[in-house]
């Protein structure tokens, strides 16, 4: 099923041209051979995870205490008690914000893409784009998104690139992930989104380059991130009781274990969600939509661990100094696999469209 023909990075520019007169940007010394993106389809709050405000009213900071990780000076939530031993191998980028609409559909082709699809043109996911450039494969784990409310396209496909770059989408429960030790396995988790990052660890291990898990295939009808309160959505409470504990398993048996392996120094390994969330809680007891602020986790791949980029303000209503944008992210993922940021990408009809939106920087204070 996956194509073994790889083509390594020497060869990137290739299926690119650089823009006339400009030179490619400084990349990592070592550029991340991988990348493993998680989807955390949903929508964390940001002030329940990974940006906690406890001075901030009662009505802003929640029901969860900040802890200590293992890093001086940053805490994240009490729901993550394994991701705080491991704070010196991720990066907090509490700044991340978005000007598209409210919309789980929109958040998911921004942060994916870099851009939001218009009426002419689809933009390809991140992981299509390093496809094409190096004849490797893009999968999906462990299902497509579906519904979440809207009746945009998520952003996972490869839009304007065409059908050759469209990822698979395969199981987290292969043959591959059950030959696996019984402990490794429940380290993990045994759920769909613990095995999946099973799964993720394993194909980047046997020659996938680039891998995106989605957490949750929709927001309708089951236990997500998207805590508006009341059905069909999630309670704040499933943060403690369930989705916390899920992902604090995964994430931190996939650090742990790359890094058991020596891979996390070659694979990128991005945590996001389309936007945060409220920071005042609603009627509800819940929180709404919040494309203003949110948190994405970065780690492996060149990015130095244990820092945090950029703040928000106060009651963690907008970035208070470096604001991220989509297009900076994508930048900075692209910089830290080595991409030239000049790249220009030629469509499946022989458009040419430039890698990342023009003028978009990577946060270069987060490659080592």
């Amino acid at each position: 099923m996956l194509r073994r023909n790889f083509v390594q990075s020497g060869v990137l520019g290739l299926s690119g041209m650089a823009l006339p007169g400009s030179a490619a940007l400084a990349a990592p010394r070592k550029p991340a051979k991988n990348c493993i993106l998680l989807m955390l389809v949903g929508g964390p709050s940001h002030l329940d995870t990974w940006d906690m405000k406890p001075e901030a009213p009662s009505e802003y900071r929640g029901p969860f205490r900040p802890i200590r990780t293992n890093v001086p000076g940053i805490e994240i939530s009490e729901i993550f008690p394994r991701m705080a031993a491991h704070a010196d191998k991720y990066a907090l980028v509490r700044s991340v914000y978005h000007e598209g609409p409210a919309l789980h559909d929109a958040g998911h082709q921004l942060m994916q893409t870099g851009r939001l699809t218009d009426d002419e043109t689809e933009h390809p996911h991140i992981g299509s784009v390093f496809s094409k450039l190096t004849g490797s494969e893009h999968v999906v784990l462990p299902f497509p998104i579906g519904m979440t409310g809207g009746d945009m396209r998520h952003g996972q496909g490869a839009g304007y690139l065409g059908a050759d770059f469209e990822p698979p989408v395969i199981s987290g429960e292969e043959d591959a992930v059950r030959e696996e030790p019984a402990a490794l396995r429940s380290a993990y988790g045994l759920n769909s989104f613990g095995q999946s990052c099973l799964m993720a660890r394993h194909l980047v291990e046997t020659g996938t380059r680039f891998v995106t898990v989605n957490m949750f295939e929709t927001v309708f009808g089951e236990v997500t991130w998207d805590i508006h309160g009341f059905a069909p959505f999630s309670p704040v409470s499933a943060y403690r009781d369930h989705v916390g504990p899920m992902f604090d398993h995964a994430y931190s048996a996939l650090l742990a274990d790359l890094s058991r392996r020596g891979l996390l120094e070659e694979t990128l390994v991005v945590a996001m969600g389309e936007f945060g969330r409220t920071p005042k809680i609603n009627p509800s007891g819940g929180r709404d939509h919040w494309p203003q602020c949110s948190t994405v986790l970065l780690a492996g791949g060149g990015i130095r661990g244990g820092q945090i980029y950029g703040s928000s303000d106060r009651l963690g209503e907008e970035p208070k100094d470096n604001p991220v944008s989509p297009s900076m992210l994508a930048a900075t993922i692209y910089s830290a696999l080595g991409v030239p940021l000049n790249t220009i990408l030629e469509g499946a009809a022989g458009e040419r469209f430039p890698i990342v939106t023009p003028g978009a920087r990577p946060i270069s204070a987060l490659l080592a």
